[in-house]
């Protein structure tokens, strides 16, 4: 028996057709076709669904109390008021902020792809043993709590600590080299998702014809990444020059940036009006980034020839051009990567009577007189609770966002529609988490007219996670769709299916596999989350991060072994989800 999904890959190329008057392709008539004007009909209200569903939780959830706070700011005495602006460019210390944030942003994007690369091709173009686990371990730093970053950075760049004699604790350096521990496998799975799966034999062509494999990649092989590659570097940008607990911790108030500029307005002085023009000028960062970096995919992105990653893999070997990509990879790995979380786990054993596992014993007390209201044990149950509802919210609203956004309409108003949907859905990773919670308190008491508090329900946590972790899904899932040949589609049209037989058939079988690795990233960034978290989380309803940061503020030397002990916790968490979701990846990926 004949399916529709054999027909269209017996028949991908539309000339392949039946051809009717004019030349253009005729549709079968048949019982299995819906009259034409019911199915127009159903299927615009099925893509406005697909729009307004999306859209209506952004706006809600995200546009709003960001709209709100930002407001406030510019509003004095029911008057618009706009001199906060000169007010805050006037002085010094604004324009040496935004110096460092972009400084910060900029050198942390370059390094991150510069180390990135060589390392998404060990780890996807090769295949060597404990691979899985390998990528595993270097999505762990990117899900961490960066106030615990900060301290195990702190904690190896002290004068008594072990690279205490390069003198780099406190210094601008030490916070691009934080910042790169983090991005380091946005990097990595960025590329390493597409590259796993681009077809070699265009770069076996050109070593065929005596290019050099240096060539070969500079000229073949970096030009079919270069979506992937924008996408990196755009991501990368965002999450330094928003970076929060790094720059906190590391920086302090002399290499301050705009993130941590409007934390300190906000919840140190009470300054809205300052802390609104910050937010703008964050804002207009962020929105300038994204546009660059739709620019430039739109130029470079196409339906590559994309093959099972099983045909475009090869045994990692040493002795050929793999060596130096594998050496610098494997430096990365061991150096930036697993020694300040290996000094994370040594200083949580670390007791005031000596070595042992007392700090993990105690974390089912409340801590050194009582710093807590729940025990640690408790927070992580409900971090984990809370972190699969953020899931289930962000994949249904990430992956209807990444549906609209992976189709090219032909009319060119609506391209530019899909362009504007797909930059604007990716703003809240380079919006602070401390103006999204901050605005949840202020706008979502009563929203719309509604006798309900949401701010005592408990639903704005797992809804604030969700903001945050909905780009990550439809940077997941984004390129997979986009890069399916759009020509199948047309042909099961031609061939008279339905939108829905058309997404069953076609799409959903090549990105399904995808949305396990999509779902273990949402899972694991929800876990880590700790900016809006902070704000909206009850005392009783407190996560995991949001109890590791209380434990630090808090004197004692048993409460800060509990937070390093919590903290490795947390992260042992987060790398078995990130273990799991390897195993869910399916032979097709996305951008992470």
């Amino acid at each position: 028996m004949t399916t529709l999904q054999d027909d269209v890959r017996t028949r991908r190329d539309p000339a392949d057709a039946p051809r009717g008057p004019g030349g253009r392709p005729a549709r079968p008539s048949g019982r299995g076709r819906l009259p034409a004007r019911t199915g127009l009909v159903a299927r615009r209200a099925s893509w406005a669904l697909a729009v307004l569903v999306p859209v209506a939780f952004l706006g809600m959830f995200f546009v709003w109390p960001v709209s709100a706070l930002v407001g406030r700011g510019f509003v004095a005495d029911g008057a618009l008021d706009l001199g906060g602006f000169a007010e805050v460019f006037s002085q010094p210390r604004t324009w040496r902020i935004v110096g460092y944030t972009l400084a910060q942003a900029a050198l942390g994007t370059v390094v991150s792809l510069l180390l990135g690369i060589p390392g998404a091709y060990v780890l996807y173009r090769c295949t060597f043993r404990g691979q899985a686990l390998v990528r595993a371990f270097v999505t762990v730093p990117f899900v961490l709590p960066t106030v615990v970053v900060g301290v195990a950075f702190r904690a190896l760049l002290a004068e008594s600590g072990p690279l205490g004699s390069l003198q780099l604790d406190g210094t601008f350096t030490a916070i691009v080299i934080a910042l790169v521990f983090f991005n380091y496998s946005v990097v990595v799975r960025t590329v390493g998702g597409l590259w796993e799966h681009l077809d070699p034999r265009a770069e076996q062509a050109a070593r065929a014809l005596g290019a050099s494999p240096a060539r070969a990649f500079w000229t073949v092989t970096l030009p079919a990444l270069g979506p992937a590659v924008a996408s990196a570097a755009a991501v990368v940008f965002l999450f330094c020059a928003t970076a929060f607990g790094v720059v906190l911790v590391l920086g302090g108030q002399r290499y301050g940036t705009i993130e941590t500029e409007i934390w300190m307005q906000t919840v140190q002085f009470l300054d809205l009006r300052t802390a609104a023009v910050l937010s703008v000028v964050q804002l207009v960062v962020v929105s300038a980034a994204l546009a660059v970096a739709s620019r430039a995919r739109a130029r470079r992105e196409t339906a590559l020839a994309l093959t099972a990653a099983t045909r475009s893999t090869h045994p990692l070997r040493l002795r050929s051009a793999d060596a130096l990509p594998a050496a610098l990879t494997a430096v990365v790995v061991v150096v930036l990567l697993a020694w300040p979380i290996a000094n994370l786990v040594v200083r949580s054993l670390r007791t005031p009577d000596g070595w042992g596992l007392d700090n993990y014993v105690a974390l089912g007390t409340t801590g050194g007189r009582n710093a807590l209201t729940v025990t640690v044990w408790e927070a992580a149950a409900t971090s984990l609770r809370t972190a699969a509802w953020a899931t289930v919210i962000a994949l249904v609203v990430g992956g209807l966002v990444a549906l609209v956004v992976s189709r090219r309409p032909r009319d060119r108003r609506a391209r530019r529609a899909v362009s504007v949907m797909d930059s604007v859905f990716m703003l809240p990773l380079g919006v602070s988490a401390v103006t999204v919670g901050f605005g949840f308190l202020i706008t979502l008491d009563r929203p719309l007219g509604l006798s309900v508090d949401l701010r005592t329900s408990g639903l704005l946590v797992p809804i604030a996670q969700a903001v945050v972790a909905t780009p990550l899904v439809v940077r997941t899932v984004l390129p997979v769709l986009r890069a399916i040949d759009p020509r199948q589609r047309e042909v099961a049209a031609t061939l008279g299916a339905p939108p829905g037989r058309v997404l069953a058939t076609v799409d959903w079988p090549i990105v399904a596999r995808s949305l396990g690795l999509a779902i273990g990233f949402a899972f694991a960034v929800s876990l880590g989350e700790f900016g809006a978290t902070s704000f909206l989380a009850r005392p009783d309803g407190a996560t995991l991060p949001v109890v590791i940061f209380r434990l630090i503020g808090r004197p004692g030397a048993e409460n800060y072994g509990m937070a390093l002990a919590a903290s490795v916790v947390l992260a042992l968490l987060t790398a078995t989800v990130m273990l799991l979701a390897e195993r869910l990846r399916g032979d097709r990926t996305g951008e992470f």
